[in-house]
């Protein structure tokens, strides 16, 4: 019987894969020698792959566009990166070299934005969708941002009463372009049956022509449709996404200024080898729904906005950590300890019980077995016990001899979310350190080349921000 971890994975799913191969047992991704870098950082690390931002824009420019075309669509197409899946700068400035849009959540993205175009990395004609509930700090960014004379600034009404903000500070010249998100019916399944985002559909309508219609310092350009779980293939999707073009369609009757439709982000990314998506089918199947409707209510398509953010930025991500011990807590659990936390380091896992992809980096020559992952802290929810396709986690066993090689493991397409969530370098659980970040881009000459963006976080700063050293 075959029973190395290298024969576990090629019987269980279609691999090498084109992000993933083995080398003299070492595990690459997307090229990279990934023990070389733990040679020279030494782990724990986060690892972020900058080219993989752009293959991702790419990817999803040519589905829509491709789908645009082949059903005769006559409207455009607008790449948004969703900020909020990772402010870093060199995250940002990455997916801006693609031209692509921006699209913010709270008042302080609007100060990234206005850094944004002191590099010469935006211009005032870059498109800003401005979503989430405002604040009166938020208001009064994005309406300083408009009177400054950026011309695609689109704020997105989260509420009624976020209107009257911009009607008392906005001092534009030209109409201002203004959205409203529609409040989305969520599944069955979920917490809650409406999004808290949003106004109700059924007031959308009312509400433009009592406020916004005959008003000559304003126009609606877009209204905004996101459902929490996703871009799926079911009933669900596909019901209140013609809800919406159905509404789109009664608005553009006696709006004719409306010419966009924001489907928000949504898109899964791969947190399993044995991940399946059709992502071309279900960009056609939008395109063509919304065609339909539109014909068939004799108004002219929308063009359409995405706002990725995961997407873009999830799978350029990974985290390296070494197994530092084993222990045998009872006849059956294996525990294998990291060197350092799931809390601190990948927050999904511990709140919403997110699965990312888990692989070793070497040892796949050797046997395997079932383990429990666990971190450094006290906290009793410090553990990773499951993968996405299957309740149990299986790795290379551990050698008894000290001084071998330890056992290296990478958490990989964690590149969404993560540090905004743990709070990068702030104040961790137990004190656990932010790691070092690593990035990885290639140069003027198509080369790869690694940089340490950040170093692994001191006590003594986390004794500076505890008020222990003044």
């Amino acid at each position: 019987m075959n029973n190395t971890y290298t024969d576990l994975v090629q019987q269980t799913f279609d691999f090498p894969q084109h992000d993933f191969d083995v080398k003299d047992n070492y595990l690459r991704f997307n090229g990279v020698d990934i023990k070389r870098l733990i040679d020279k950082y030494g782990t724990p690390f986060k690892l972020t792959y900058l080219p993989k931002i752009g293959d991702q824009v790419a990817k999803a420019k040519k589905m829509f566009n491709d789908a645009i075309k082949k059903h005769r669509y006559d409207g455009n197409y607008y790449y948004c990166y969703c900020t909020k899946s990772s402010h870093f700068s060199f995250i940002v400035e990455e997916t801006l070299k693609q031209n692509v849009h921006i699209e913010t959540s709270f008042a302080y993205d609007i100060e990234i934005i206005k850094q944004l175009y002191k590099r010469r990395k935006i211009t005032k004609d870059t498109f800003v969708i401005c979503n989430g509930f405002k604040t009166k700090a938020y208001t009064k960014n994005i309406s300083q941002l408009i009177n400054s004379g950026f011309k695609n600034v689109i704020p997105v009404l989260d509420n009624k009463n976020e209107f009257e903000d911009y009607k008392k500070s906005i001092r534009a010249k030209d109409p201002v372009k203004i959205g409203i998100r529609i409040a989305s019916e969520e599944e069955p399944t979920f917490d809650f049956y409406t999004s808290r985002l949003g106004i109700r559909i059924r007031d959308v309508l009312e509400f433009y022509v009592d406020k916004i219609k005959g008003n000559n310092r304003f126009q609606l350009k877009m209204l905004h449709f996101f459902m929490n779980k996703g871009i799926k293939d079911d009933i669900y999707y596909w019901s209140e996404l013609n809800k919406v073009v159905n509404l789109y369609c009664q608005l553009k009757k006696i709006c004719p200024e409306l010419d966009g439709l924001n489907i928000g982000g949504g898109f899964p990314i791969k947190h399993s080898l044995a991940f399946d998506y059709d992502y071309n089918y279900m960009v056609n199947e939008i395109i063509s729904n919304i065609r339909n409707v539109c014909k068939k209510n004799k108004v002219p398509v929308p063009d359409i906005y995405t706002e990725f953010g995961s997407f873009t930025v999830g799978e350029s991500g990974a985290v390296i950590y070494s197994v530092l011990d084993e222990k045998m807590q009872n006849d059956r659990e294996i525990w294998y300890m990291i060197d350092s936390s799931f809390i601190t380091t990948l927050p999904d896992t511990w709140g919403i019980g997110e699965k990312f992809l888990l692989l070793p980096i070497n040892k796949w020559d050797k046997e395997y077995q079932e383990v429990h992952l666990g971190g450094l802290t006290c906290d009793s929810h410090d553990f990773y016990t499951s993968e996405e396709h299957i309740n149990a986690v299986f790795l290379p066993k551990l050698e008894k001899d000290k001084k071998t090689e330890p056992l290296y493991i990478g958490f990989f397409h964690t590149g969404a979310y993560q540090d905004q969530l743990a709070g990068y370098g702030g104040i961790k659980h137990c004190m656990i350190p932010s790691p070092k970040h690593v990035v990885i881009e290639r140069n003027k000459d198509g080369e790869l080349e690694d940089w340490l963006y950040a170093k692994e976080q001191t006590p003594q700063s986390m004794l500076k921000i505890l008020g222990y050293i003044r």
